[in-house]
């Protein structure tokens, strides 16, 4: 019974949306490391955005690798953009609408003894949304629906804290500051006018609230989000050195000036300044 029901919610979840991976991710076992792209650290030495809280989190195992691409906060293929699998999908109550998309979470098993990996915990980014299945009741296969607050998790990360066999896991977590490996990304797309900015690898909240973008031949343009981490602005930008400004949840704002060169062209991604930790 109990692997007919991780059947169905691996099932479940997979049609959802597909979970990806640019974060730290590490545990605090002494035995490995869990990480992409990271310095080792301890989750201890990490500043704490927030105090202990109760959740549940399950897990999801791909069952193709082009599954790793995709993601409700637009990071595309997390393996190549640097996540690796430290990455979770959020349920409703915490998703935000999307803007929750780049914060970092520490999580731990909590309670279940005969599952729970004793002095582990793992850090991982959002990346992903887990919808509501309303065909099931919120103790059943609905994990996602409101009010529950659930972490679904990489299969890769989940065996970290917890046996796999656990199943609907009682978790604790919490709001952590990000640490990344060099400056903000900027991935432009679009066509025309029309310009799209994935920004990604943010330290700091990790989650944005404001962009602008300038131009050499204009002011400070605000840019709207268009889902997840992607924001997006209708202006003739091309040929001139584009700069921009990142307001992250905590009110911090940090500029990039001229980061992509005149010459630059869609599909091209740019890095700039970092917010400090």
């Amino acid at each position: 019974m109990l692997l007919t029901t991780l059947l169905k919610l691996t099932l479940t979840i997979t049609t959802l949306f597909t979970l990806s991976p640019l974060a730290t991710s590490h545990y605090s076992s002494s035995s490995s490391s869990f990480s992409s792209q990271q310095p080792p650290s301890s989750p201890s030495s990490s500043t704490s955005l927030s105090e202990w809280r109760s959740a549940h989190a399950t897990y999801y195992a791909a069952a193709d690798p082009r599954d790793a691409v995709g993601g409700a906060c637009g990071y595309g293929d997390l393996m190549k953009a640097g996540y690796g699998m430290a990455t979770v999908g959020l349920s409703e109550a915490l998703f935000e609408r999307g803007q929750i998309c780049g914060a970092c979470f520490e999580v731990k098993c909590v309670d279940e003894l005969k599952w729970c990996i004793p002095g582990t915990s793992i850090i991982v980014t959002a990346t992903n949304f887990c919808a509501p299945n309303y065909g099931f009741d919120n103790e059943g296969g609905g994990h996602c629906n409101p009010p529950n607050k659930h972490f679904v998790l990489p299969i890769e990360a989940f065996e970290k804290i917890a046996i796999w066999k656990a199943g609907n896991m009682p978790v604790q977590y919490r709001r952590i500051q990000c640490r990344r490996e060099g400056g903000i990304r900027f991935t432009i797309t679009g066509s025309g006018i029309f310009l799209s900015v994935l920004i990604s690898n943010v330290a700091g909240h990790g989650d944005i609230i404001a962009v602008k973008v300038k131009g050499s031949r204009t002011g400070w343009l605000p840019m709207g989000r268009n889902w997840g981490q992607n924001w997006h602005i209708n202006a003739l930008l091309q040929n001139q050195p584009l700069s921009f400004e990142v307001t992250g949840s905590d009110g911090k704002t940090v500029t990039s000036y001229n980061v992509a060169p005149k010459d630059w062209s869609f599909g091209q991604t740019f890095e700039g300044k970092q917010f400090e930790p």
